[in-house]
Protein backbone atom coordinates (compact mmCIF):
# COMPACT_ATOMS: atom_id res chain seq x y z
CA UNK A 1 0.00 0.00 0.00
CA UNK A 2 0.96 4.11 -0.82
CA UNK A 3 -0.02 6.08 1.95
CA UNK A 4 -0.67 9.59 1.16
CA UNK A 5 0.82 12.97 2.96
CA UNK A 6 -1.78 14.73 4.41
CA UNK A 7 -3.90 17.34 2.88
CA UNK A 8 -2.97 15.18 -1.02
CA UNK A 9 -6.11 12.91 -1.09
CA UNK A 10 -8.01 15.09 -2.45
CA UNK A 11 -5.86 15.38 -5.48
CA UNK A 12 -6.42 11.42 -6.28
CA UNK A 13 -10.40 10.89 -4.79
CA UNK A 14 -12.10 13.62 -5.62
CA UNK A 15 -9.56 15.81 -8.60
CA UNK A 16 -9.22 12.35 -9.94
CA UNK A 17 -5.07 13.53 -10.81
CA UNK A 18 -3.74 10.32 -12.75
CA UNK A 19 -0.47 10.91 -11.23
CA UNK A 20 0.54 10.72 -8.00
CA UNK A 21 3.73 12.30 -7.81
CA UNK A 22 6.84 11.10 -5.35
CA UNK A 23 6.63 14.03 -3.43
CA UNK A 24 2.83 13.36 -2.26
CA UNK A 25 4.30 9.84 -1.13
CA UNK A 26 4.65 9.39 2.89
CA UNK A 27 5.32 5.81 3.42
CA UNK A 28 4.99 2.25 1.52
CA UNK A 29 3.49 -0.66 3.38
CA UNK A 30 3.61 -4.24 2.84
CA UNK A 31 6.92 -6.46 2.70
CA UNK A 32 8.31 -7.47 0.02
CA UNK A 33 7.75 -4.10 -1.19
CA UNK A 34 6.09 -3.69 -4.58
CA UNK A 35 8.66 -3.48 -7.84
CA UNK A 36 8.00 -1.45 -10.37
CA UNK A 37 4.92 -2.18 -12.61
CA UNK A 38 2.90 -3.88 -9.53
CA UNK A 39 -0.16 -3.08 -8.74
CA UNK A 40 -0.65 -1.27 -5.47
CA UNK A 41 -3.82 0.44 -3.23
CA UNK A 42 -3.77 4.03 -2.64
CA UNK A 43 -4.29 5.25 0.83
CA UNK A 44 -4.84 8.54 2.38
CA UNK A 45 -3.10 9.35 5.48
CA UNK A 46 -5.81 7.73 8.38
CA UNK A 47 -4.48 4.22 5.49
CA UNK A 48 -8.54 3.81 3.94
CA UNK A 49 -8.29 3.31 0.57
CA UNK A 50 -8.78 5.51 -1.73
CA UNK A 51 -7.99 3.48 -5.07
CA UNK A 52 -5.38 1.84 -6.56
CA UNK A 53 -2.66 2.04 -9.96
CA UNK A 54 0.94 1.12 -10.31
CA UNK A 55 3.74 1.77 -8.53
CA UNK A 56 7.66 2.55 -9.41
CA UNK A 57 9.76 3.14 -6.68
CA UNK A 58 12.41 5.14 -9.05
CA UNK A 59 9.98 7.30 -10.97
CA UNK A 60 8.99 10.75 -10.41
CA UNK A 61 5.64 9.69 -11.24
CA UNK A 62 5.50 6.94 -8.22
CA UNK A 63 2.33 6.09 -8.82
CA UNK A 64 -0.02 6.14 -12.22
CA UNK A 65 -3.25 5.77 -11.19
CA UNK A 66 -5.82 3.28 -12.78
CA UNK A 67 -9.11 3.40 -10.62
CA UNK A 68 -10.28 5.50 -7.36
CA UNK A 69 -12.36 3.50 -5.06
CA UNK A 70 -15.26 5.07 -6.10
CA UNK A 71 -15.07 3.47 -9.51
CA UNK A 72 -14.65 0.11 -8.25
CA UNK A 73 -16.97 -0.19 -5.49
CA UNK A 74 -19.18 2.82 -5.04
CA UNK A 75 -17.45 4.53 -2.05
CA UNK A 76 -16.91 1.40 -0.66
CA UNK A 77 -13.90 -0.29 0.64
CA UNK A 78 -11.47 -1.79 -1.85
CA UNK A 79 -10.94 -5.30 -0.14
CA UNK A 80 -9.76 -7.14 -3.53
CA UNK A 81 -6.36 -7.40 -5.50
CA UNK A 82 -7.21 -5.66 -8.50
CA UNK A 83 -7.11 -6.82 -11.51
CA UNK A 84 -4.63 -4.88 -13.87
CA UNK A 85 -4.76 -7.18 -16.96
CA UNK A 86 -8.47 -7.29 -17.24
CA UNK A 87 -8.57 -3.57 -16.72
CA UNK A 88 -6.14 -2.53 -19.11
CA UNK A 89 -8.02 -4.90 -21.99
CA UNK A 90 -11.15 -3.34 -20.63
CA UNK A 91 -9.55 0.00 -21.92
CA UNK A 92 -8.07 -1.16 -24.70
CA UNK A 93 -11.50 -2.25 -25.79
CA UNK A 94 -12.93 1.12 -25.48
CA UNK A 95 -10.35 2.78 -27.01
CA UNK A 96 -11.25 1.12 -30.19
CA UNK A 97 -15.21 1.39 -29.83
CA UNK A 98 -14.48 5.56 -29.14
CA UNK A 99 -11.98 5.05 -32.30
CA UNK A 100 -14.73 3.60 -34.11
CA UNK A 101 -17.37 5.74 -33.27
CA UNK A 102 -15.20 8.85 -34.84
CA UNK A 103 -14.95 6.87 -38.06
CA UNK A 104 -11.58 5.26 -37.30
CA UNK A 105 -11.88 1.56 -37.55
CA UNK A 106 -9.03 -1.61 -37.05
CA UNK A 107 -8.79 -4.26 -39.67
CA UNK A 108 -7.47 -5.16 -42.49
CA UNK A 109 -6.75 -2.17 -44.48
CA UNK A 110 -9.92 -2.71 -47.62
CA UNK A 111 -12.46 -2.99 -44.66
CA UNK A 112 -11.20 0.09 -42.48
CA UNK A 113 -10.90 2.25 -45.52
CA UNK A 114 -14.72 1.67 -46.38
CA UNK A 115 -15.98 2.14 -43.02
CA UNK A 116 -13.53 5.62 -43.28
CA UNK A 117 -14.85 6.81 -46.41
CA UNK A 118 -18.79 6.18 -45.00
CA UNK A 119 -18.02 8.60 -43.03
CA UNK A 120 -16.85 11.09 -45.24
CA UNK A 121 -13.40 12.84 -45.93
CA UNK A 122 -12.03 10.03 -47.43
CA UNK A 123 -10.31 6.86 -46.08
CA UNK A 124 -8.14 6.67 -43.25
CA UNK A 125 -6.37 3.59 -42.42
CA UNK A 126 -3.61 5.41 -40.06
CA UNK A 127 -4.81 6.84 -36.28
CA UNK A 128 -4.22 6.80 -32.34
CA UNK A 129 -5.86 4.03 -31.06
CA UNK A 130 -4.32 4.42 -27.16
CA UNK A 131 -3.17 8.08 -26.21
CA UNK A 132 -1.45 7.62 -22.63
CA UNK A 133 -3.46 9.17 -19.44
CA UNK A 134 -6.35 10.29 -22.37
CA UNK A 135 -7.32 6.85 -22.52
CA UNK A 136 -6.56 6.14 -18.92
CA UNK A 137 -3.31 3.98 -19.50
CA UNK A 138 -0.42 5.79 -18.39
CA UNK A 139 2.52 5.76 -20.72
CA UNK A 140 0.94 3.44 -23.35
CA UNK A 141 0.70 4.64 -27.09
CA UNK A 142 -0.62 2.48 -29.50
CA UNK A 143 -0.98 3.83 -33.53
CA UNK A 144 -2.69 1.63 -36.09
CA UNK A 145 -0.24 2.34 -39.53
CA UNK A 146 -3.00 0.18 -42.00
CA UNK A 147 -2.48 -3.76 -40.70
CA UNK A 148 0.42 -2.89 -38.25
CA UNK A 149 -0.37 -1.74 -34.45
CA UNK A 150 2.94 0.41 -33.42
CA UNK A 151 3.27 0.69 -29.87
CA UNK A 152 5.58 3.66 -27.99
CA UNK A 153 6.03 2.78 -24.32
CA UNK A 154 7.13 5.67 -21.72
CA UNK A 155 6.44 3.35 -18.32
CA UNK A 156 7.51 0.87 -16.74
CA UNK A 157 4.84 -1.24 -15.66
CA UNK A 158 4.10 -0.73 -19.94
CA UNK A 159 7.33 -3.26 -20.42
CA UNK A 160 6.59 -5.73 -17.23
CA UNK A 161 3.15 -6.43 -18.56
CA UNK A 162 4.01 -6.09 -22.20
CA UNK A 163 2.97 -9.59 -23.78
CA UNK A 164 -0.59 -9.04 -21.55
CA UNK A 165 -1.13 -5.48 -23.31
CA UNK A 166 0.15 -7.64 -27.05
CA UNK A 167 -2.67 -10.63 -25.88
CA UNK A 168 -5.20 -7.80 -25.58
CA UNK A 169 -4.71 -5.38 -28.48
CA UNK A 170 -4.47 -8.31 -31.04
CA UNK A 171 -8.10 -9.59 -29.52
CA UNK A 172 -9.64 -6.34 -30.10
CA UNK A 173 -8.38 -4.94 -32.74
CA UNK A 174 -8.15 -8.15 -35.20
CA UNK A 175 -4.02 -7.02 -36.26
CA UNK A 176 -1.45 -9.27 -35.55
CA UNK A 177 1.52 -7.22 -36.72
CA UNK A 178 3.05 -5.17 -33.72
CA UNK A 179 5.86 -3.52 -33.44
CA UNK A 180 7.10 -2.22 -30.11
CA UNK A 181 9.38 0.63 -29.42
CA UNK A 182 10.54 1.74 -26.04
CA UNK A 183 11.21 5.27 -25.31
CA UNK A 184 14.36 4.61 -23.94
CA UNK A 185 15.20 8.25 -22.44
CA UNK A 186 11.93 8.28 -20.31
CA UNK A 187 12.27 4.30 -19.64
CA UNK A 188 15.27 5.70 -18.54
CA UNK A 189 14.04 7.71 -16.08
CA UNK A 190 11.62 5.10 -15.02
CA UNK A 191 14.72 3.28 -13.77
CA UNK A 192 15.21 1.15 -16.63
CA UNK A 193 17.99 0.32 -18.97
CA UNK A 194 16.70 -1.52 -22.02
CA UNK A 195 19.47 -2.04 -24.97
CA UNK A 196 17.66 -1.59 -28.30
CA UNK A 197 15.05 0.97 -29.26
CA UNK A 198 12.11 -2.00 -30.25
CA UNK A 199 11.26 -4.55 -32.42
CA UNK A 200 8.69 -6.45 -33.93
CA UNK A 201 6.39 -7.85 -30.90
CA UNK A 202 5.63 -10.45 -32.85
CA UNK A 203 9.19 -12.09 -33.25
CA UNK A 204 10.77 -9.89 -35.75
CA UNK A 205 13.99 -7.90 -35.33
CA UNK A 206 14.77 -4.34 -34.66
CA UNK A 207 16.58 -4.54 -37.95
CA UNK A 208 13.32 -6.47 -39.89
CA UNK A 209 11.57 -3.45 -38.03
CA UNK A 210 13.32 -0.70 -39.49
CA UNK A 211 12.94 -2.00 -43.21
CA UNK A 212 9.19 -2.21 -42.88
CA UNK A 213 7.16 0.02 -44.55
CA UNK A 214 3.40 0.47 -44.77
CA UNK A 215 1.08 2.18 -47.32
CA UNK A 216 -1.50 4.09 -45.07
CA UNK A 217 -4.51 6.30 -46.09
CA UNK A 218 -5.34 9.27 -44.62
CA UNK A 219 -8.41 11.52 -46.25
CA UNK A 220 -8.36 9.39 -48.94
CA UNK A 221 -4.63 10.33 -49.76
CA UNK A 222 -1.75 7.76 -50.07
CA UNK A 223 1.37 7.32 -47.57
CA UNK A 224 4.52 5.40 -47.38
CA UNK A 225 4.53 4.70 -43.73
CA UNK A 226 7.51 4.11 -41.95
CA UNK A 227 6.61 2.94 -38.04
CA UNK A 228 10.43 2.30 -37.21
CA UNK A 229 10.68 6.05 -37.98
CA UNK A 230 9.78 9.64 -36.24
CA UNK A 231 7.57 9.79 -33.74
CA UNK A 232 5.38 6.05 -34.07
CA UNK A 233 5.92 6.55 -38.43
CA UNK A 234 3.53 8.89 -38.55
CA UNK A 235 1.81 12.24 -37.40
CA UNK A 236 -1.61 11.11 -37.03
CA UNK A 237 -2.54 14.12 -34.64
CA UNK A 238 -1.91 16.80 -37.76
CA UNK A 239 -4.53 15.02 -39.31
CA UNK A 240 -7.72 17.73 -39.54
CA UNK A 241 -5.64 20.95 -39.77
CA UNK A 242 -3.88 18.87 -42.82
CA UNK A 243 -7.74 18.21 -44.08
CA UNK A 244 -8.14 22.42 -43.43
CA UNK A 245 -5.19 23.04 -45.44
CA UNK A 246 -6.78 20.83 -48.07
CA UNK A 247 -9.98 23.00 -48.06
CA UNK A 248 -8.14 26.30 -48.75
CA UNK A 249 -5.62 25.25 -51.07
CA UNK A 250 -7.42 25.84 -54.49
CA UNK A 251 -5.24 27.50 -56.85
CA UNK A 252 -2.72 28.46 -54.47
CA UNK A 253 1.10 28.36 -54.47
CA UNK A 254 1.79 26.56 -51.41
CA UNK A 255 5.21 26.21 -48.84
CA UNK A 256 5.81 23.57 -46.86
CA UNK A 257 8.03 23.99 -44.41
CA UNK A 258 9.48 21.11 -42.03
CA UNK A 259 7.94 19.03 -44.38
CA UNK A 260 8.37 15.55 -43.11
CA UNK A 261 6.58 12.72 -45.35
CA UNK A 262 4.80 15.90 -47.19
CA UNK A 263 1.33 15.42 -45.14
CA UNK A 264 0.75 18.95 -45.42
CA UNK A 265 2.14 19.52 -49.07
CA UNK A 266 0.14 16.51 -50.50
CA UNK A 267 -2.80 17.74 -48.91
CA UNK A 268 -2.93 21.19 -50.73
CA UNK A 269 -2.19 19.03 -53.83
CA UNK A 270 -5.37 16.99 -53.30
CA UNK A 271 -7.16 20.39 -52.79
CA UNK A 272 -6.16 21.65 -55.68
CA UNK A 273 -3.01 24.05 -55.40
CA UNK A 274 -1.50 25.09 -58.16
CA UNK A 275 2.28 24.45 -56.96
CA UNK A 276 3.72 23.10 -53.73
CA UNK A 277 7.24 23.10 -52.19
CA UNK A 278 8.11 21.21 -49.43
CA UNK A 279 11.21 21.78 -47.56
CA UNK A 280 13.07 19.34 -45.13
CA UNK A 281 16.97 19.22 -43.54
CA UNK A 282 16.08 15.56 -43.83
CA UNK A 283 17.29 13.52 -46.71
CA UNK A 284 15.10 10.34 -46.23
CA UNK A 285 12.15 12.45 -45.63
CA UNK A 286 12.34 14.87 -47.87
CA UNK A 287 12.73 11.56 -50.39
CA UNK A 288 9.59 9.57 -48.36
CA UNK A 289 7.32 12.72 -49.39
CA UNK A 290 8.63 12.53 -53.57
CA UNK A 291 7.87 8.97 -52.83
CA UNK A 292 4.62 9.67 -51.72
CA UNK A 293 3.45 12.69 -54.08
CA UNK A 294 4.22 10.52 -56.80
CA UNK A 295 2.38 7.61 -55.21
CA UNK A 296 -0.75 9.95 -55.74
CA UNK A 297 0.29 11.14 -58.86
CA UNK A 298 0.78 14.24 -57.52
CA UNK A 299 4.50 14.27 -59.12
CA UNK A 300 4.19 17.49 -61.43
CA UNK A 301 2.62 19.64 -58.45
CA UNK A 302 4.48 18.98 -55.92
CA UNK A 303 8.00 19.20 -55.22
CA UNK A 304 10.92 18.46 -52.35
CA UNK A 305 14.17 20.28 -51.64
CA UNK A 306 16.47 19.50 -48.63
CA UNK A 307 18.16 22.19 -46.54
CA UNK A 308 18.38 23.94 -43.28
CA UNK A 309 14.85 25.40 -42.95
CA UNK A 310 16.07 28.80 -41.53
CA UNK A 311 18.37 29.30 -43.85
CA UNK A 312 15.90 28.51 -47.09
CA UNK A 313 14.03 31.62 -45.07
CA UNK A 314 16.18 33.76 -44.92
CA UNK A 315 17.02 33.55 -48.84
CA UNK A 316 13.58 32.86 -49.88
CA UNK A 317 13.37 36.62 -48.26
CA UNK A 318 15.92 38.01 -50.11
CA UNK A 319 15.02 36.97 -53.27
CA UNK A 320 11.90 38.32 -52.37
CA UNK A 321 10.12 35.40 -53.02
CA UNK A 322 6.34 34.70 -51.26
CA UNK A 323 3.97 32.26 -51.40
CA UNK A 324 0.19 32.38 -51.01
CA UNK A 325 -0.39 30.02 -48.34
CA UNK A 326 2.69 28.91 -45.81
CA UNK A 327 2.87 26.02 -43.39
CA UNK A 328 5.50 25.97 -40.88
CA UNK A 329 5.92 22.49 -38.67
CA UNK A 330 8.78 22.92 -36.99
CA UNK A 331 10.63 19.87 -34.32
CA UNK A 332 9.58 20.14 -30.35
CA UNK A 333 11.74 23.20 -29.24
CA UNK A 334 10.90 23.32 -25.56
CA UNK A 335 11.30 20.09 -24.09
CA UNK A 336 10.61 21.32 -20.68
CA UNK A 337 9.27 24.48 -18.97
CA UNK A 338 12.56 25.75 -18.34
CA UNK A 339 13.00 26.02 -21.70
CA UNK A 340 10.10 27.73 -22.60
CA UNK A 341 11.91 31.67 -23.00
CA UNK A 342 14.31 30.11 -24.45
CA UNK A 343 12.39 28.31 -27.34
CA UNK A 344 9.62 31.59 -27.14
CA UNK A 345 12.52 34.13 -28.57
CA UNK A 346 13.45 31.08 -31.03
CA UNK A 347 9.46 30.45 -32.16
CA UNK A 348 9.19 33.98 -32.52
CA UNK A 349 12.38 34.28 -34.53
CA UNK A 350 11.04 31.69 -36.88
CA UNK A 351 8.13 32.81 -37.35
CA UNK A 352 8.61 36.36 -38.02
CA UNK A 353 10.53 34.89 -41.10
CA UNK A 354 7.59 32.57 -42.28
CA UNK A 355 5.05 35.44 -41.91
CA UNK A 356 8.27 37.08 -44.74
CA UNK A 357 7.16 34.73 -47.15
CA UNK A 358 3.38 35.10 -47.36
CA UNK A 359 2.14 37.30 -49.70
CA UNK A 360 -0.33 40.48 -48.71
CA UNK A 361 -3.40 38.74 -48.07
CA UNK A 362 -2.20 34.98 -47.67
CA UNK A 363 -2.52 32.89 -44.74
CA UNK A 364 0.14 31.23 -42.60
CA UNK A 365 -0.67 27.95 -40.28
CA UNK A 366 2.26 27.28 -37.97
CA UNK A 367 2.00 24.87 -35.45
CA UNK A 368 3.68 23.93 -31.66
CA UNK A 369 4.35 20.71 -30.71
CA UNK A 370 5.85 22.01 -27.93
CA UNK A 371 3.48 21.03 -24.47
CA UNK A 372 5.31 23.76 -22.51
CA UNK A 373 4.20 26.56 -24.90
CA UNK A 374 0.95 25.01 -25.81
CA UNK A 375 -0.20 24.60 -22.23
CA UNK A 376 1.31 28.48 -21.56
CA UNK A 377 -1.37 29.90 -23.54
CA UNK A 378 1.66 32.01 -25.16
CA UNK A 379 1.65 30.66 -28.64
CA UNK A 380 -0.61 33.39 -30.13
CA UNK A 381 1.20 36.38 -28.12
CA UNK A 382 4.19 34.74 -29.71
CA UNK A 383 2.45 35.07 -32.84
CA UNK A 384 1.40 38.68 -32.28
CA UNK A 385 4.98 40.24 -31.73
CA UNK A 386 6.91 37.80 -34.71
CA UNK A 387 4.06 39.78 -36.77
CA UNK A 388 5.41 42.71 -35.79
CA UNK A 389 9.01 41.91 -36.34
CA UNK A 390 7.73 40.84 -39.51
CA UNK A 391 6.63 44.47 -40.18
CA UNK A 392 3.39 42.85 -40.83
CA UNK A 393 0.00 42.25 -39.17
CA UNK A 394 -1.99 38.89 -38.56
CA UNK A 395 -5.60 38.09 -38.10
CA UNK A 396 -6.43 34.52 -36.52
CA UNK A 397 -8.50 32.67 -38.31
CA UNK A 398 -8.76 29.34 -36.29
CA UNK A 399 -6.63 27.58 -33.05
CA UNK A 400 -6.67 24.03 -33.19
CA UNK A 401 -5.02 21.23 -31.66
CA UNK A 402 -4.70 17.46 -32.24
CA UNK A 403 -7.22 15.12 -33.63
CA UNK A 404 -9.83 13.98 -31.35
CA UNK A 405 -8.47 10.66 -31.40
CA UNK A 406 -5.58 11.99 -29.57
CA UNK A 407 -7.88 12.30 -26.61
CA UNK A 408 -7.11 14.25 -23.23
CA UNK A 409 -7.86 13.96 -19.60
CA UNK A 410 -9.12 17.10 -18.36
CA UNK A 411 -7.53 16.40 -14.87
CA UNK A 412 -4.47 16.08 -16.84
CA UNK A 413 -3.95 19.18 -19.08
CA UNK A 414 -0.08 17.81 -19.08
CA UNK A 415 -1.50 15.92 -22.17
CA UNK A 416 -2.11 18.83 -24.35
CA UNK A 417 0.88 19.69 -26.59
CA UNK A 418 -0.01 20.31 -29.77
CA UNK A 419 -1.18 24.06 -30.93
CA UNK A 420 -1.91 25.12 -34.76
CA UNK A 421 -2.69 28.51 -36.03
CA UNK A 422 -3.96 29.28 -39.27
CA UNK A 423 -3.54 33.23 -39.40
CA UNK A 424 -4.26 35.99 -42.39
CA UNK A 425 -1.36 38.29 -43.06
Amino acid sequence: RVVLKGGKSKLFAEQQQPMVYSGAVDRVLGRPAPKAGDAVLVCDGSEKTIGWGVFNPSSMFRVRMMQTADEVFGGGALQQRPDLHALVGARIQQAVRLRAALGLRCGPAPAAAAAGARQGGGATTVFRLVNSEGDRLSGLIVDVLGEHLVVASSAAWVEKHRESICTSLRQHTGLSSIIWRPALDMLREEGLELGSAGDGADGSTAEAAAQLTAVVVENGIQYLAAPYGQKTGFYADQRDNRAAVRQLASGLRVLDLCCYAGGFALSAAAGGAGEVLGVDSSAPAVELAARNAALNGWQDVCSFVRGDVTEFMKQARACRRRWDLVVFDPPKLAPSRKALDKATRKYRRLNALAIQLVEPGGLLMTCSCSGAMSQSGGFVPMLAGAARDAGRRVTVLRLAGAAPDHTLDPNYPEGQYLTNALVRV
